[in-house]
């Protein structure tokens, strides 16, 4: 976990074994805070509060403890109260540690293991002095009440997340994280160990940069060989270099690696940053060691980036660091940058450096051991001098929280992701990554979703960075071209019109010996158009040579009007000082070049998609009426009593049904029948008319093979329907004798297909699509990944593009979409409050001109194996 200034810690269950390391938690305690936990003065604990307190059942007592370095610094408990649904809380932070949100997130973390027990609510006597736990439940973002009694303040709250106190939590989080990262990309005083005389060697090359990028730090270097390297101090250990330091780069062999990074904890370094390769990507062997790398960094508070990182770097005036691998310092820029991969970060920065790109930040997480990208994020969101976030991602350990972040920081800033693998979840050697279920569009969904700019590769990364960086964002998508060139206009609105874009007018096409003067009042004519948000720029000299004064007039026009612009020009690409121009309010903006005009219209079309993303009202948190989630999650126990882990349940549609009318969901109730005599019965109990399906498994939806029979409004028309329809089965499916169930009709509507599913990746996700074989196959359905907005659940509706038979297709009535949505925000709770639910299927849900009703569901429960459950934590 990630403290609020910015160092970790481990937070554990306790066991047995804990008992004389809280004895020493306690004894260090002053009596004031002994006093406010126990009311009443104890020098130490007795041998029976030790067996009490560290032997817990992790049913109806829960206790969880905060390590540094092997001693305690915080514990929380909880006792079930007889009611069952009722906890007493308590928890006790070292006086040492006091102000580092160590209360804030045992909170967090009992209350979601309290929610998992179907505890519902926590109580809790406090003292009126003791101040700092009354602000913990206060600040906590719970519907806390407050009572003075018998000289005690008694404190109780409902544990149920609210939109606040998740907005909390995830304020919270992004605070220490973005903290935690400071004592990296803020570093004052670096120390390079494995700094070698040897011009080849990394550490001499790492020491070398740092020298040379003009950093006004404190550097040490560490080689037990030399007095001196490169006229920095050389000591031979570490434990002889003056602190502080903030930041140590080791780069020595693998195997020493451990042993030096607890030497660094021993020294109070905050934070270090391993270029060695050998851990993880090696195998067995190397990925014990990586973990021992990231346990000695967590017990002494440190952060930790790579093993098998490039390194990182910043441009800042007063912070110029270039503790990496590259050879040179970028030029300073608004431009954010994290990267996987050392091979990458190598074209990645040359690509950047060709194109005049400034860069704010660089980071390299090698084997994302510790620092990940989600880290990175945090930190960019609060860094003023970052206007675009670029990232590029070999694997994403924690999607759910990568998708939290993202939607925060894509709201300020835009945020470019390149995602290696384009034919599925490819792993590389080192990286811990669940495997997943999903099909691989959620991801990209959950990009869309989250307002991402998703880049295919590099040079897309850098192309989309260019125009997000140094252009205004598009007012629209409203399109027009510029060019010298018939050929180049109809490219330029050709690729327009296949990304998105509406042309607003002809392109102005001048003839190809077309002066500076001429371009420039063309210029001027499409920028005073009202008509016109964005425009491309497309020039080709006529003798080969470009005219210096086409590309100023451009700029200077572009600046001037305000309008979203990028240029096609021969021999020029990405920033350069002859396309940049001073605007209105004084700020410098650059039109970016690009070499071919389909690349100017791309980078176009995701910058006005982006800006589009963001001017939406993002709405909020979807939060129906009448759900009861205890009752959902204490039928799910119920269920799952007895079983293993990996064992899954397949609920009776009965079962099924009532766990989702804990949710408001209705099922239409069915009657299974194995004979016509008992199809008729049901029938007349239901009334008429009704629908006859088989139970087969695989024709049970198929009504063009005669699993379905619907409109079925008499005794005999029933009985004909019944044995032409075993028959039928019969024929197809020889030696099968399903059963039949009896339905009573709902009105006709459009059939859809409701999904939920747990995945080990990314936790709970919500699929959607209209019935049928055509959309199945064509692939025709959405996905979301909850918690779900308002404006999620609108989208996802509409996103299908099979939708529009929702909304008045071909002159039919519109259905009623805001009983799907209903329906569609219920189900997404329910998966996102309860990780047992495995798989969820309603199929079909029928939308009727009127309320949309839930003919089937199947449900499929096992044990819980969620990551993420929005409590602050740090990778395992």
């Amino acid at each position: 976990m990630a403290l609020r200034d910015g160092s970790t810690a481990h937070l554990r269950p306790i066991t047995p074994e804990d008992a004389e390391a809280l004895q020493r938690f306690h004894r260090a305690q002053s009596p004031q805070s002994i006093y406010f936990r126990f009311f009443a003065p104890m020098a130490e604990l007795s041998a029976g509060d030790l067996e009490r307190f560290t032997n817990v059942d992790y049913i109806d007592r829960v206790a969880i403890i905060v390590m540094r370095r092997e001693e305690i610094i915080g514990v929380g408990r909880f006792d079930r109260l007889e009611d069952g649904r009722t906890a007493e809380v308590a928890f006790n932070v070292s006086d040492s540690h006091h102000g580092q949100g160590i209360g804030s997130v045992l909170l967090d973390h009992l209350a979601a293991a309290a929610r998992e027990r179907q505890i519902t609510r926590f109580v809790a006597d406090v003292l009126p002095g003791n101040s700092r736990m009354i602000s913990v439940f206060a600040e906590a973002g719970y519907d806390v009440r407050k009572r003075y009694d018998d000289g005690v303040i008694a404190v109780s709250f409902n544990i149920d997340p609210t939109d606040r106190s998740v907005a909390v939590m995830a304020d919270r989080e992004h605070r220490a994280e973005a903290r935690s990262l400071q004592g990296l990309l803020g570093a004052r005083s670096v120390m390079v160990v494995g700094a070698g005389r040897d011009d080849s060697s990394i550490g001499h090359r790492v020491l070398r940069n740092i020298v040379t990028s003009g950093f006004t730090g404190v550097i040490h270097a560490v080689n037990p060989e030399a007095f001196e390297v490169q006229g920095v101090i050389s000591y031979a250990r570490v434990d002889e270099v003056p602190g502080p330091v903030d930041l140590a780069v080791i780069a020595v062999p693998a195997s020493i690696v451990p042993e030096i990074v607890e030497k660094c904890g021993e020294q109070g370094v905050r934070a270090v940053v391993v270029i060695s390769a050998g851990f993880a990507e090696t195998g067995p062997a190397g990925l014990a060691r990586q973990r021992e790398l990231v346990r000695i960094a967590r017990e002494y508070g440190m952060r930790l980036v790579g093993p098998n990182s490039f390194g990182l770097l910043t441009t800042a005036d007063d912070q110029r660091l270039n503790a990496s691998l590259a050879p040179y310092l970028p030029i300073r820029g608004g431009l954010g940058l994290f990267c996987q991969s050392g091979a990458m970060a190598v074209s990645l920065l040359a690509s950047v450096d060709r194109r005049g790109i400034g860069i704010s930040s660089f980071l390299s997480a090698g084997n994302r051991a510790d620092v990940s990208g989600n880290d990175m994020m945090q930190f960019l969101d609060e860094d003023d001098a970052t206007s675009v976030v670029a990232l590029y991602l070999e694997s994403i350990g924690n999607p759910r929280k990568f998708s939290r972040i993202a939607r925060r920081l894509s709201r300020r800033k835009p945020v470019i992701v390149v995602k290696s693998g384009l034919a599925g979840y490819v792993v590389p050697p080192g990286h811990a990554v669940r495997a997943t279920r999903s099909p691989r569009e959620t991801l990209h969904e959950m990009f869309r979703q989250a307002g991402v700019i998703r880049a295919d590769n590099i040079h897309q990364l850098l192309d989309f960075s260019q125009v997000l960086m140094h252009q205004p964002l598009p007012a629209g998508n409203r399109m027009a071209v510029v060019s010298n060139s018939d050929s180049l206009s109809a490219v330029i609105t050709d690729a327009g019109a296949a990304w998105g874009m509406a042309i607003a007018r002809p392109a102005t096409s001048l003839h190809a010996q077309a002066s500076a003067e001429e371009f420039a009042a063309a210029l001027d004519d499409v920028f005073n158009d009202p008509r016109v948000d964005v425009v491309v720029a497309s020039f080709v000299p006529p003798v080969g040579v470009l005219d210096t004064e086409v590309a100023r007039n451009l700029a200077q026009a572009a600046a001037a009007a305000g309008k979203t612009t990028v240029a096609c020009f021969l021999g020029m690409r990405g920033v350069a000082e002859v396309l940049t121009a001073t605007d209105a309010a004084g700020d410098s903006r650059t039109v970016p070049a690009y070499v071919s005009p389909e690349d100017a219209v791309l980078s176009l079309a995701a910058a006005v998609r982006y800006s589009q993303w963001r001017a939406t009202d993002d709405g909020e948190r979807v939060d129906p009426e009448g759900i009861d989630a205890n009752r959902g999650r204490e039928l799910v126990a119920q269920h799952l009593m007895g079983r293993g882990p990996g064992e899954r349940v397949e609920l009776t549609e009965d079962q099924a049904a009532e766990l989702l009318a804990a949710y408001g969901i209705e099922v239409w109730p069915a009657q299974t029948v194995k004979s016509a005599e008992e199809a008729v019965a049901a029938a007349e109990k239901m009334g008429w008319p009704v629908a006859l399906k088989t139970m087969d498994e695989h024709l049970r939806h198929r009504t063009d093979l005669g699993g379905v029979r619907l409109d079925i409004a008499s005794a005999p028309e029933l009985i004909e329907d019944f044995e032409a329809m075993r028959t039928r089965i019969n024929a197809l499916r020889p030696g099968t004798n399903p059963d039949f169930e009896v339905q009573a009709m709902a009105p006709s509507g459009v059939a859809c297909v409701l999904r939920g599913a747990e995945d080990p990746l990314f936790g709970p996700v919500v699929s959607f699509g209209l019935a049928g074989d055509a959309v199945e196959l064509l692939g025709d359905i959405a996905h979301r990944v909850p918690p779900l907005t308002t404006s999620d659940v609108h989208d996802l509706v509409r996103s299908v593009r099979a939708s529009p038979r929702l909304f008045g297709y071909r002159a039919l009535p519109p259905m009623d979409v805001t009983a799907l949505e209903d329906v569609i925000a219920r189900i997404s709770h329910l998966c996102d409050d309860i990780p047992e639910v495995r798989m969820l299927e309603i199929n079909p849900i029928l939308v009727a001109e009127r309320g949309a009703n839930v003919l089937q569901v199947r449900v499929t429960l096992a044990r819980s194996e969620r990551f993420d459950n929005l409590r602050r934590s740090l990778p395992t």
